[in-house]
């Protein structure tokens, strides 16, 4: 009671700064009167009449308010606590609390006005024996003493929120209580609802309470009562005290799946009666339990370590309950449904196929329509993303086709062998109703549409979901590169490649954003969705960098438009990143189509250095900020702020006030945004090493440095020396290129100063790459020297070979002159022989044939020993020969030439010696 009045003496004070002195004390004067009355008054029609004056004043004056500020609560919560049998005594306690707690109207409060209602709850909800004494009134038998007390506790929960929910969960039977007014008459189930609506919101304990009291089955059972999505607003608070219970539990959505099922919340989408007929409240309760669709299907909180699996289970389960047929129903075939719930439907249809596999194929068998008149579900979604006039609903149809293609390669596959161009499309109405085309046929005719008139949009639409079917599938790209497309006119034009096609409405796109200032947002978004196509399209795709290149004018617009001051950040980004494929992904060997022709161009153009800031002036975009997150689609609708028709119809997600398009908010995803960051750092690494290795000037093959067949040893030195200085050339060029690129990072150097300090660390990191280039071109260079080196040391063993064989050759000389001398010695004792024989008796003389026969025996022996030295000799020479022959051959030396050279050297020789004798 002490801090009641301490508190009372503050707000006094403040009432005399505020309303000055004079009406501060009239209003307690005349407050301190009815209350006096009502606590010391003896006549009971008196004090029931001042009870009522009292909860007038009070609920029409700020003043008063104060006014009965802390004396007025003792009154009141006395009566509440010890006159439980007068009613009328209660109800005006309670009106009057509700009064005080209640704040004026602002259009009648002034501005500086004290709000006098927070600071009365918070004056209450110090105490919390005030909330179990209103709890306790609950158990009342008079059914407006529980509506005032639900409507007081209301009240008391806007202003004080933690205090009462603090203090409901400390009081014995305080939720049981709650939940019991969900079982009274209409008018208290509702201000109950209301109550738990607030009060679950964001506290966990209290909604596991509500949850463990039966909430589920009296939730459903109101709204079964009610009549379902055709019902009035209390379906919509059910719906969302429904929705604050399963948002971020787990284990709330698998308790209601086990228990009760999804069947009730899948039954308020299935459409009664009349179906054009959607009013306001209608849609309402149906964007209500779509939402709650959609909490199933994300299977509660990022944090909660059983999300994954639950989430997965609810997707099976809802699908198998019929949800899709329901959801196709009303989406598509709904022709009168208001945009928001077409889109809310195409979200969650999109949500229950995300990394499904079996749900996924459930929604491509699905068949649409009736007799005759039916096609395939995906068709119809197509076909109403294609369209459609709100940018809203194609983006949610969108989305179903990114989340069935992703990770779907059978699926993509699917959609992708049904691309087959029609001849002749008719252009006055491109996207006719002709349930009997396919898939493919139909997304073609999307992207041919609007090209007689100059409207892209569509188009535009078309190539976003293209971007999803070729999207990480490689046979998808080569089938789309095969398409051939005809002229709109074809007596005026020839067929061309879709590939080809699409970058040609690029550029019209870019033209037309020329021409017409006034439609530079719509035509911005338009060329960064086919950008985003062309992107994916060419990422491991080197076929389409081929169909890219065949065209030499793709390459001078798309360096065009990176240097387009006037084109936004992120379309000169995405038009870098192309390029960038163009590198990497670049196969060609054929000049000027090959990787160092695109890179060479864009030096030239506009250098390396401001080629890659376009990566860094993208990446810090809003689109790829890391604060932007996914889109987070229509907000859950409150009761307190009830959209009109015109909100519900109209895009709520728009409006972000960027140079960027906010549709691409929601077509750049999360992975989308990831990949190209990832691809900024191989396509600068490729680039750095095309341009300081260029392709068509650094083929330094081995085998140069090898003697070829049939080459003599001087040819074989003029091809060094010419290997040699075109190496000595190229190095020149690289320093060339070097210095340029010197000049590039100094210049970048010198605007820095003026933009700051992103533009330095652009600067270091060239200088990073310039040190890369040098070191490069110093390995060259000692490569250069290594080959001088081993032709220098190749010489030097030459020319000792060439020694050693003349030197092999003087001694088979003198072998052969010593055996010529011994037969000339054997001559001559023969011819003496002979002689002796024919002058001489033979009996006088000794036995000339033994003296000759061992004359020519010694002689044989000794010619024998000389022999086998002189083939010991031989044989040894003969192996260093070979050893020297096969060496020679391995250096490419031609050694029957080298031997005919020796010989003649040996005769010239021979000749001069024979001179000199």
């Amino acid at each position: 009671m002490l801090v009641l009045i301490l508190f009372w003496e503050l707000v006094q004070g403040v009432v005399g700064l505020v309303f000055g002195d004079n009406q501060s004390s009239n209003e307690d004067s005349y407050i301190q009167r009815l209350l006096d009355r009502i606590s010391n008054g003896t006549l009971p029609e008196d004090r029931r009449t001042a009870i009522v004056e009292l909860q007038s004043v009070v609920a029409e004056s700020n003043a008063a308010q104060l006014a009965f500020g802390a004396s007025g609560f003792p009154v009141i919560m006395g009566i509440l606590k010890e006159q439980r049998d007068d009613v009328e005594m209660v109800r005006g306690a309670l009106e009057t609390l509700l009064g005080a707690l209640t704040p004026i109207d602002h259009a009648r409060a002034q501005k500086t006005e004290v709000q006098a209602a927070l600071m009365n709850s918070d004056l209450l909800s110090r105490e919390a024996e005030n909330i179990t004494l209103l709890l306790s009134l609950l158990e009342e038998e008079d059914s407006y003493v529980r509506y005032y007390t639900l409507q007081t506790l209301t009240a008391l929960l806007m202003n004080s929120q933690n205090r009462l929910q603090e203090a409901i969960l400390n009081s014995p039977r305080g939720i049981t209580r709650l939940m019991d007014m969900l079982m009274e008459r209409e008018f208290i189930r509702n201000e109950a609802l209301l109550l738990l609506t607030h009060l679950t919101r964001e506290a966990e304990e209290i909604q596991k309470i509500v949850v463990f009291e039966g909430a589920f089955e009296k939730i459903f059972s109101i709204i079964k009562e009610e009549g379902g999505s055709d019902g009035a607003v209390v379906v919509q608070d059910c719906l969302e005290l429904l929705n604050n219970l399963l948002r971020s539990s787990s284990s709330n959505q698998i308790l209601l799946r086990e228990t009760m099922g999804f069947e009730p919340i899948i039954s308020i989408l299935k459409l009664r009666g009349i179906t054009y007929k959607f009013k306001q409240q209608k849609t309402v309760n149906l964007l209500s339990a779509l939402e709650t669709i959609n909490m199933l299907i994300m299977g509660g909180a990022d944090t909660d370590p059983g999300k994954d699996s639950n989430k997965l289970a609810n997707r099976t389960v809802l699908v198998q309950k019929k949800l899709l047929d329901h959801l196709l129903m009303l989406g598509v075939e709904s022709q009168w449904a208001p945009v928001a719930v077409r889109c809310m439907t195409f979200k969650c249809i999109g949500g229950l196929i995300d990394g499904h596999p079996k749900n996924r194929d459930i929604l491509a068998s699905k068949v649409l329509g009736e007799d005759r008149q039916v096609e395939p579900a995906l068709n119809s979604i197509l076909r109403i993303s294609l369209q459609t006039s709100d940018i809203e609903e194609f983006v949610a149809a969108d989305y179903i086709f990114k989340t069935f293609c992703e990770k779907n390669l059978e699926g993509q596959t699917m959609l992708a062998s049904t691309l087959i161009p029609q001849l002749h499309p008719m252009a006055r109405d491109p996207l006719e109703d002709d349930v009997n085309m396919s898939f493919g046929s139909l997304l073609l005719r999307g992207l041919c549409s609007g090209e007689a008139d100059g409207d892209l949009e569509t188009c535009c639409r078309a190539a976003s979901i293209l971007s999803h079917v070729v999207k990480d599938n490689l046979r998808c790209k080569e089938k789309a590169l095969k398409i051939v497309l005809e002229s709109p006119m074809p007596s005026m034009g020839t067929p061309e490649p879709l590939f080809q096609r699409i970058v040609r409405y690029l550029a019209v796109a870019s033209s037309m954003k020329n021409k017409d200032k006034s439609s530079t947002l719509r035509e911005s978004y338009i060329q960064q969705i086919i950008l985003k196509l062309l992107v994916t399209w060419t990422v491991d795709c080197p076929a389409a960098v081929q169909c890219f290149l065949d065209s030499r004018h793709h390459l001078t617009y798309m360096l065009d438009l990176v240097a387009d001051p006037a084109a936004t950040v992120c379309i000169r980004g995405l038009a870098s990143i192309l390029l960038g494929e163009c590198v990497i992904y670049n196969n060609s060997k054929e000049s000027g189509k090959d990787a160092f022709a695109v890179v060479d161009a864009v030096s030239r153009k506009m250098g390396l250095t401001s080629f890659f800031s376009k990566f860094e002036e993208m990446q810090s975009s809003f689109i790829f900020s890391p604060s932007q997150g996914p889109p987070q689609g229509h907000k859950p609708i409150t009761r307190t702020a009830t959209p009109s028709e015109a909100e519900i119809d109209e895009a709520d997600a728009m409006q972000q006030g960027n140079e960027d398009h906010p549709m691409l908010l929601s077509l750049f995803d999360p992975s989308f945004i990831g990949f190209v960051k990832s691809l900024e750092g191989s396509i600068r690494e490729r680039i750095v090493d095309v341009y300081s290795r260029p392709k068509s000037e650094v083929a330094v093959v081995p085998a140069d440095l090898e003697l070829r067949s049939g080459e003599n040893e001087k040819d074989y030195i003029n091809r060094l020396k010419a290997f040699i200085e075109k190496q000595c050339s190229e190095i020149q060029n690289l320093l060339a290129r070097n210095a340029a690129l010197a000049e590039d990072v100094a210049s970048s150097g010198r605007n820095e100063q003026s933009q700051g300090s992103d533009q330095r660390a652009s600067t270091v990191m060239d200088k990073v790459q310039m040190d890369s280039i040098r070191r490069e071109l110093q390995e060259t260079a000692q490569r250069l020297e290594s080959a001088k080196a081993e032709k220098a040391k190749i010489e030097t063993e030459a020319s000792n070979y060439k020694n050693m064989a003349g030197k092999l050759e003087s001694d088979l000389k003198g072998l052969s002159d010593a055996y010529n001398s011994l037969e000339q010695a054997n001559y001559h004792l023969e011819k003496e022989l002979k002689s002796l024989k024919g002058g001489e008796d033979p009996m006088e003389f000794p036995d000339i044939e033994a003296i000759k026969e061992e004359v020519r025996n010694e002689a044989q022996k000794e010619s024998e020993d000389e022999l086998n030295d002189l083939l010991v000799c031989l044989g040894q020479e003969e192996s260093k020969v070979e050893k020297l022959t096969a060496r020679l051959i391995e250096l490419g030396v031609d050694v029957d030439k080298l031997l005919e050279d020796i010989g003649d050297e040996s005769e010239a020789q021979a000749e001069s010696e024979d001179d000199d004798h």
